[in-house]
């Protein structure tokens, strides 16, 4: 019989997905299940981008070019203009969903056995993009004490190699929900520059910054022309992960050539998505405003609530919509899968996602969970209540 690749044994399963079929389960069992495990939020999608699908008038769904349409892309670089970061449509690569933008960074600055240091725990496909590319995560500890706040850079320096081609990080992150400060994207700066390395930030969040603050992209730091590749995505910001729709954007052209040679392997993005997410480019301010009030409110109800769960510790999220809880369980994937399984309140019961697959180091974050308030705060308060009483009775 043929053998799997070692490439496709290593390849991890993801913890967001991996507890589906017992999910599955629990609906043909009646059960209703709030879902907190699965950044997909509830929030509509801008009706301008809809619309802009339904009235198209192409008569052929043709290829677009490989870098995606220069139209889109003049309009990217005008949306990126707005928030302070000056960019021409040339310094983009449109691709299929976020995913794609990180596949064409990673083949463009690495080869294989090469390293990567990304601040953990990290958003878990980074470990799968890893391990696709041959390349070697080399993670960095960020702890729930601190509320996952930027390692110090000494930590950083400790694990450059000669192998080392960069640094990756998340901003707002998921799963954590850590917003860096520009202080701490200056030091990054200064680490990058000083070893000569590639400072990456998937930026798909970049709306989501509560709290008076602001967000802060690594292609606001001029130093950085040569230096910063920005992944970004549609899916978040506008409520449309079924588009598929990302980029890549960096000032350096060694990289956007690179990355388009990529680009044209695969042909092109999707023409119809594209449509959508240029006509998305021209939703109101107001749209934003709404979702972010929306936002904050389901972090504050979350974040209270879980206050209240005896032997719970949670970060406090300044971005995106996630949260790590600690729990007092040793193994919160047994704890996912009995929920779904074993337990339910008046025939009710959550979906998680075990922390554990955000991690690369072993045996970190055995005992968290990943936590995406993408659902109303009525559905949120009660997701908690089935935890609390869930762990009343759990036994490791």
């Amino acid at each position: 019989m043929p053998s799997i690749s070692k490439k496709g044994q290593l390849m991890p399963q993801s913890p967001i997905r991996k507890l589906v079929p017992f999910a599955e389960k629990a609906y043909k069992q009646g059960k209703t299940v709030y879902h907190l495990n699965i950044g997909q939020p509830d929030i509509k999608t801008p009706q301008v981008a809809l619309d802009a699908v339904k009235i198209h008038s192409l008569d052929i769904l043709a290829y677009t070019r490989s870098e995606g349409s220069e139209q889109y892309r003049q309009k990217i670089a005008k949306y990126y203009a707005n928030n302070d970061i000056h960019v021409n449509h040339d310094d983009i690569i449109v691709t299929t969903g976020g995913s794609e933008a990180l596949l064409f960074a990673f083949g463009s600055i690495m080869d294989v056995d090469d390293e990567i240091i990304i601040p953990e725990p990290f958003y878990a496909n980074y470990n799968g993009f890893s391990t696709a590319s041959g390349v070697k995560v080399v993670p960095v500890i960020s702890k729930i004490e601190n509320n996952f706040a930027l390692p110090p850079i000494e930590e950083f320096e400790k694990l450059i190699t000669p192998k080392t081609k960069g640094i990756l990080i998340c901003n707002p992150g998921n799963p954590t929900g850590y917003l860096y400060s520009k202080e701490e994207i200056k030091k990054l700066a200064d680490i990058v520059k000083k070893h000569d390395l590639f400072l990456i930030a998937d930026e798909v969040y970049r709306e989501f910054a509560y709290d008076g603050a602001t967000h802060y992209s690594i292609l606001q730091e001029e130093s950085l022309n040569d230096y910063a590749i920005v992944i970004d995505s549609v899916s978040k910001r506008y409520s449309m992960c079924g588009a598929r729709i990302g980029c890549l954007v960096s000032k350096n052209k060694q990289v956007i050539q690179t990355a388009l040679k990529f680009a044209q392997a695969r042909l092109s993005p999707p023409t119809l998505a594209q449509i959508a997410s240029e006509a998305a480019l021209e939703t109101p301010q107001s749209y934003f405003d709404d979702v972010i009030e929306e936002y904050v409110d389901r972090r504050n109800t979350l974040i209270s609530e879980l206050n209240k769960v005896e032997g719970l510790k949670v970060a406090n999220p300044k971005g995106a919509f996630y949260c790590i809880a600690e729990l007092p369980v040793k193994n919160s994937d047994a704890f996912a899968q009995w929920l779904l399984e074993d337990f339910d309140v008046n025939g009710e019961t959550i979906m998680v996602a075990p922390a554990a697959g955000f991690y690369s180091t072993p045996g970190v974050g055995l005992n968290q969970i990943r936590i995406a308030y993408v659902l109303n705060k009525e559905s949120l308060i009660k997701a908690v209540n089935i935890l609390k009483e869930a762990l009343k009775v759990y036994k490791d």
